[in-house]
């Protein structure tokens, strides 16, 4: 006779699912990355205390943290996904919204509405221009040439390009009656040239190879701009952003040339 109440066996658990560990290798470029990222947060809160020498400070360093997290990423063949998308969200906050504020405290509160849109549109800007540079990380890949320049200015130096008042000033210049409306049509101009799509040299160009007799010259400049930047670090940061400005036309000038030349050597498309 069977019984009424036979014992029950649940089903055997399913075998948990362990994560594989994680090289270390992937773990050092995004220790990088959210270096940078603490460096643009610890800018906005040096320029609410009013410590606008160091906010400016942090946003250097989070530019060339941001400068290094990639490469290194190279380096040791631990590049993903997942710290593109880091990068992505870290250069957002401290090219972005960190100048957006530094500036807004420093002088745009001034201009009390108005200081503040155009904060806003370099923050939108920001965004949208990281928003375009992942769409096109998966698009057709482009000729090799072309990793050189980067359509727009890029987030670090469009950063830094807008802090350009702040670093002027904290060079020595003085103040002039209605620095507030210049500062605001400076940040209105980068912000425009960040989310363009005019060609500007990237720092992926610095890969392209040089001719030997120039490796002294460029070695002895690295030392001078060094020295510089240790001893005057405002004065130095503010020339090397003029230059790179006053660059900008020659890179247009050279990849619609290069441009064109490939056009005139490519075969004509048969279908048109």
């Amino acid at each position: 006779m069977d019984p009424i109440f036979p014992p029950f066996e649940p089903d055997p658990a399913p075998p948990q699912r362990r994560f594989r560990p994680v090289p270390i290798r992937l773990l050092i470029p995004n220790m990088i990355t959210l270096a940078a990222l603490a460096s643009g947060l610890t800018a906005v809160r040096f320029a609410i205390e009013g410590r606008f020498e160091a906010a400016a400070i942090a946003i250097l360093a989070a530019a060339i943290l941001d400068g290094i997290d990639g490469r290194i990423a190279r380096m040791l063949k631990g590049t993903s996904r997942f710290g593109a998308e880091l990068d992505s969200l870290a250069d957002f906050v401290s090219f972005g919204c960190a100048p957006a504020l530094i500036l807004y405290f420093w002088k745009l509160h001034v201009l009390k509405t108005a200081g503040w849109l155009v904060c806003l549109l370099l923050a939108f800007a920001m965004a949208l221009r990281l928003a375009r540079f992942n769409v096109m990380i998966d698009g057709p890949e482009r000729p090799a040439w072309q990793k050189a320049y980067a359509v727009g200015v890029p987030a670090p130096a469009g950063a830094m390009m807008v802090m350009l008042p702040l670093t002027l000033s904290l060079s020595g210049i003085p103040a002039f009656a209605g620095d507030s409306v210049m500062i605001l049509l400076w940040t209105a101009v980068s912000t425009a040239l960040i989310i363009s799509r005019l060609p500007t040299f990237s720092g992926k160009g610095l890969g392209t190879p040089v001719p030997r007799e120039w490796v002294l010259a460029i070695l002895g400049g690295a030392v001078v701009i060094l020295a510089l930047a240790f001893s005057h670090p405002f004065e130095t940061i503010s020339a090397l952003t003029l230059l790179y400005v006053g660059m900008i036309p020659v890179a247009i000038q050279r990849y619609r040339r290069r441009e064109a030349q490939d056009r005139a050597v490519s075969p004509p498309d048969p279908a048109g």
